[in-house]
């Protein structure tokens, strides 16, 4: 009798593709590591300095607006991508499925450091007049398209890597690349807005940040280029047992739609505490709160550095104690202290905003450390790319992508700044329902 890796139900008839295998050993290739961060890193990086400039953006691409419009006009031009994100997470699942993890994360460093550079090329509105913000939201579009497929391949090539029992550690350093790759985006956005005054941002400083992708996407396409393919995919590939149509098979199991479901409904709380508390707080600070640009900054990026730890804290945890309590208690703890912690931020002191702050980021870190483990873990190699990202970025475009500007338009119509808390609340609340759905999965070997 097999068990079902998604509901833990044993059923004689329970569909083979879901079924484990013994596992054997993995080869550890120590490049494999940093292969599998870069994209990951150069992804949030773009994300994170685009969210933390959005005012100045707003004012570069739409300067006839007023400063709310254009503020909700640039998290517009942010949200709609994301929207190609399950389109990229098909495309650049199938082929992962197909062809392999490497080659199609070497595609992907490239189409993605390329489109955020030339953005920091494009010539402002005062130059094209709405050109301009038409060229933003094409380079937008190409990078979700990235963006999606990028997570489901990197992650899964991180852990069909790692060795037996350390899944969670291993795939813990995207989630923690992912705040370092924040942290530097936020220290240098403080930097240059510390450093030159509007006119100067306005007129070249903002195109600093998106100009240096062109420098990384060369160095993160050097080390992909170094390391080898995983090696659950040459098993499967060696085997004979690559899906012709991997997307086509997932939708035909039963069990897999069941995990894809569960990819969509399990990042709820991740998807809005990453684009509540890190790429949308600094504006929100700014626009809503009365602090200044660089203590909005200041306050985001100790929130970002306490998350690189313990983010791998919870990583290391999980394999331990196992993905079900960490992601179900996590949850849990914000919708007890997410109105707390965020009445701290409101209060207009610097010190509450860095308590409030801090203390959310690290019960975020609690799902974010271990979510990206689970989600791959419910789907067999040779589905496993484009099943988990397909489902994945569904839900991450609807509930992250779109999250700073619902949140930009509720604050407008119903004049509460409370919004952001209420939407953090509700939908952790949604996850950690979920989580408690789930079959443990941090004891298992990966489905095969």
């Amino acid at each position: 009798m097999s068990n079902n890796p998604v509901t833990g139900v044993g059923d004689v008839n329970a569909d083979p593709m879901i079924d484990s295998s013994p596992e054997e050993p993995t080869p550890f290739d120590n490049k494999a590591i940093p292969a599998g961060l870069a994209g990951i890193f150069v992804e949030l990086y773009e994300n994170v300095v685009y969210g933390f400039l959005a005012g100045t953006l707003a004012l570069v691409f739409f300067p006839e607006s007023s400063p709310s419009t254009g503020l909700l006009l640039t998290f517009i031009a942010f949200g709609i991508p994301f929207f190609m994100r399950p389109l990229g997470a098909a495309v650049g699942g199938q082929l992962g499925d197909r062809i392999g993890r490497r080659t199609v994360l070497i595609l992907l460093i490239t189409l993605m450091s390329a489109a955020t550079g030339l953005i920091g090329l494009l010539p402002p509105a005062t130059s094209i007049g709405p050109a301009a913000a038409v060229l933003l939201v094409l380079l937008r579009f190409v990078q979700g398209f990235s963006m999606g497929a990028e997570t489901g391949i990197g992650n899964s090539y991180l852990a069909e890597h790692a060795p037996a029992g350390k899944r969670g550690r291993v795939v813990s350093y995207a989630n923690s690349s992912t705040f370092v790759a924040m942290l530097f985006g936020i220290s240098l956005a403080a930097a240059l807005t510390a450093g030159l005054d509007t006119e100067s941002m306005v007129r070249w400083g903002w195109r600093i940040p998106f100009l240096l992708a062109f420098p990384m996407g060369i160095a993160a396409l050097w080390i992909r280029l170094s390391a080898g393919e995983s090696p659950e995919f040459t098993k499967v590939k060696s085997s004979g047992l690559v899906s012709r149509n991997p997307l086509a098979e997932a939708f035909r199991s039963r069990q897999a739609r069941i995990g894809m479901f569960l990819t969509i409904v399990l990042p709820l709380f991740n998807s809005s505490g990453y684009f509540v508390l890190f790429t949308y707080m600094p504006s929100f600070m700014t626009s809503y709160l009365d602090f200044s640009q660089v203590q909005g900054l200041v306050v985001t990026g100790a929130a970002l550095l306490v998350s690189c730890f313990t983010a791998l804290l919870a990583g290391r945890l999980s394999d331990r104690v196992g993905r079900k309590p960490m992601l179900a208690g996590s949850a849990g703890l914000m919708v007890v202290f997410g109105f707390p912690g965020y009445w701290l931020l409101t209060r207009g002191s610097i010190g509450l905003a860095l308590v409030g702050t801090i203390v959310m980021a690290v019960i975020f870190t609690g799902t974010n450390g271990v979510l990206q483990t689970t989600l791959l873990e419910l789907f067999p190699t040779h589905i496993r790319t484009v099943a988990y990202g397909f489902g994945y970025n569904i839900g991450t475009a609807i509930f992250g992508g779109a999250a700073p500007a619902v949140i930009t338009a509720l604050i407008g119509a119903t004049g509460s700044i409370w919004v952001p808390a209420v939407y953090l609340v509700v939908t952790s609340a949604g996850a950690a329902i979920a989580a408690l759905t789930i079959k443990e999965t941090a004891f298992d070997p990966l489905p095969a």
